[in-house]
C-alpha cells in the first residue's frame, strides 16, 4: 500500500487533554478515525504520535494528505 485511504473530506475535530498522547491513523483504514485501531498491520504505514501540550480541540487530518501530519492543513481536503 503506497497511498493512504482517504477517510474523510474534512478534518476530525477532536478534543485532546494536556499531557496525553494520541496516535493518529496514517493509513486511513482505522474504524476509530482519526485515531489508530491497529488496522495498519501489513500496510507499511504506522500511526503518528501526537503529544497534547494543552487541553483543547485539534483538527486531525481526515484525507491523510496533509503536509503537516497529523494536523489538517486543508490543502487536499476535497481534491485527493
Amino acid at each position: 500500500m503506497d497511498k493512504p485511504v482517504k477517510a474523510s473530506n474534512t478534518p476530525y475535530v477532536t478534543p485532546v487533554e494536556a499531557g496525553k498522547s494520541y496516535y493518529w491513523c496514517a493509513c486511513g483504514r482505522s474504524k476509530k478515525q482519526p485515531l489508530c485501531d491497529g488496522s495498519h498491520a501489513g500496510t507499511g504505514f504506522t500511526p503518528l504520535k501526537y503529544d497534547a501540550k494543552e487541553t483543547k480541540s485539534v483538527d486531525f487530518c481526515g484525507c491523510k494528505q496533509t503536509k503537516t501530519p497529523p494536523l489538517c492543513d486543508k490543502s487536499a481536503c476535497s481534491t485527493s
